[in-house]
């Protein structure tokens, strides 16, 4: 599971990243700031099972925090991006390689306005942050498209002369983006193409196939960043109404990072994702983080009910990706080996079976499959059963 983050320069990202991982990473308030991608963890937010059997879980990975549990994944921060990336202009060329394999976008935009298509810094609101929503599209879009027109002529002519499936053609061609024969043969149906003869496609057909097959592939969150800003909440409405297709999420990811930080030294207590904060030591704070705290808690809970920042990753991945989690554990004991009580927690796609969970486990507990039991209600299930969000599975497998 990859999530990049995405937009312009200057829009917020490399606070967004840090706000989310809590790396160490360059942050100014200048262009291309990120040279170089960051990777760092990220971390879901779900209700723990642990709850349901009135236990203490010990997460392998991630942590658990007043019956969160917060499940890792990876994140990448990239470049910026300009306009004109997909043709090579600014670290377009870098931008688009280092997005292959992510699963999902996060375009972190300036919903404040304060910084043009460049990323440089004009008076809040002077700039309109859908002309960036729409950038970006367009820039995704014509690298789509640009990966298909190449060899399209000869390509074409191959597929339809050798009698080759053209989904399976297409999605070898884009494999490096997580394309499959199944999603091009729905976007080939959804379009009403000639699948038997691709040298009929038109010019507006390949752009319409390469506009369907990045939506497909490269879904896209909307950060509204800076939402704390005078000048946002009116362009964050605008944003929602011209772009009803898109999950657009209000977010300050300086406040998120704010107070993960003053939560790591131990000054407040914050679950990321809630809607406020605790303070724990009000004489170890300096009159500055009083107001700053005292900002978050009036510009940013009771305006939005949280920063956006956990949400943001949360949408991308149990929403647009359509993903759940899985808890191992067994009938009889819930702790592994070492004594950990429920150690994992799994990502699996949606309409994942217990087959499916059991390859995920170990692929030998797939190949040895008998049969798997749902912890909760201790009752056998087979290995089409479909698995539920939040389900606990024993494998019972031949050794």
């Amino acid at each position: 599971m990859l999530i990049g983050l995405v937009g312009k320069p200057s829009a917020g990202k490399s606070t967004f990243f840090k706000a989310m991982t809590l790396a160490e990473v360059e942050i100014a308030s200048y262009p291309f700031t990120t040279i170089k991608p960051n990777r760092g963890a990220g971390y879901l937010k779900v209700e723990c099972v642990e709850k349901d059997f009135n236990t203490n879980c010990n997460p392998r990975e991630g942590f658990c925090m007043d019956g969160n549990r917060f499940v890792p994944v990876e994140l990448l921060d990239v470049a910026g991006l300009v306009a004109g990336a997909h043709s090579g202009k600014g670290m377009g060329n870098q931008f688009l390689d280092d997005l292959r394999q992510a699963n999902a976008l996060i375009h972190v935009i300036d919903a404040s306005g304060s910084t043009d298509e460049q990323g440089r810094s004009v008076d809040a609101g002077s700039h309109d942050p859908a002309e960036d929503v729409k950038f970006l599209e367009t820039e995704l879009d014509m690298w789509y498209l640009g990966i298909l027109k190449k060899p399209w002529e000869r390509f074409a002519k191959q597929i339809y002369m050798e009698h080759h499936k053209v989904e399976e053609a297409i999605a070898n061609q884009f494999s490096g983006l997580n394309a499959t024969p199944e999603i091009v043969k729905a976007i080939i149906s959804k379009l009403s193409l000639d699948p038997e003869n691709p040298t009929k496609w038109s010019e507006e057909n390949l752009k319409s196939f390469a506009i369907e097959l990045r939506k497909t592939t490269k879904p896209i969150i909307i950060a509204a960043n800076k939402a704390d800003m005078e000048t946002s909440s009116a362009n964050i409405k605008k944003l929602q109404e011209q772009f009803s297709d898109y999950m657009i999420i209000p977010c300050s990811a300086e406040s998120e990072l704010a107070l993960k930080e003053a939560a790591k030294e131990e000054l407040i207590k914050y679950v990321p994702g809630s809607n406020s904060f605790e303070i724990l030591k009000s004489d170890k704070l300096s009159p500055q983080q009083k107001k700053a705290l005292s900002f978050i808690d009036e510009n940013v809970f009771k305006k939005y009910e949280s920063t956006g920042v956990q949400e943001c990753l949360n949408k991308a991945v149990f929403e647009l990706l359509k993903y759940i989690v899985v808890f191992p554990g067994g009938v009889n004991k819930l702790a592994d080996q070492h004594g950990n009580v429920l150690p994992d927690c799994m990502l699996m796609p949606e309409n994942s079976t217990a087959l499916d969970f059991a390859f995920k486990l170990h692929t030998d507990f797939g190949k040895g499959f008998i049969r798997a039991i749902d912890v909760k209600t201790k009752k056998t299930i087979g290995k089409e059963y479909v698995l539920k969000n939040r389900d606990v599975i024993e494998i019972i497998s031949r050794k």
